[in-house]
């Protein structure tokens, strides 16, 4: 059993408890203490939750803006998900697994740090905010996972791929990826849609 990775879940009852979604949420303070309360958080075997739309896994979900332009990538043949390869993305993140407990931060950030230091390298100054929660039940990847979303604002467009299953990462204008939705997974969609479209006033 203790090679079965862990993942942190919340019943999705609670999330509908506080308020249900489709999409983008930007109202996050009444979510974030309810969706980390011990009372409601567990490990559970990856494999499981991944089929079982009764459990959230809670994901840190990074974006990169410079200025008009955003990281993407594509996700090659060696991505964890194998639901979502060939699919363009503008989200670098994971799932919090029950290692990250042993960290001396909180496991949600030592999850979020973990994943930025295995996934990229950043070489900018940066600001980071938390901007939005992501639910999608219309997908099936979408119904057992929650987004947190984490906008890093960057001084230089120097943020790197270190996983060789990222293709074609880089940073490119906004709105060539607006116009380019359909190729992207469904989260990238809704935050290009809701935090970057004509509409969100980015």
């Amino acid at each position: 059993m203790s090679n079965v990775e862990q993942v942190l879940v919340i019943p999705t009852e609670v999330f509908h408890r506080v308020g249900h979604f489709q999409g983008v949420c930007t109202e996050v303070g009444p979510y974030l203490e309810q969706l980390f309360d011990p009372a409601h958080v567990s490990y559970r075997p990856r494999d499981a939750m991944e089929l079982d739309p009764g459990f959230k896994q809670l994901i840190p979900y990074c974006l990169f803006r410079c200025n008009d332009h955003l990281f993407q990538y594509t996700r090659g043949k060696l991505q964890g998900e194998g639901r979502l390869r060939g699919k363009k993305s503008i989200g670098v993140g994971g799932h919090i697994c029950s290692d990250d407990q042993a960290g001396k931060q909180s496991v949600y950030r030592e999850a979020l740090e973990r994943e930025l230091g295995e996934e990229v390298r950043i070489e900018t100054a940066f600001r980071e905010s938390l901007v939005g929660l992501l639910n999608d039940d219309l997908t099936e990847v979408g119904r057992v996972h929650l987004g947190i979303v984490h906008l890093f604002e960057v001084e230089a467009p120097k943020v790197w791929a270190r996983e060789e299953s990222m293709l074609d990462a880089g940073f490119l204008p906004i709105g060539e990826l607006l116009q380019e939705l359909d190729s992207f997974e469904t989260w990238s969609q809704l935050c290009l849609r809701h935090l970057f479209g004509e509409s969100s006033g980015a």
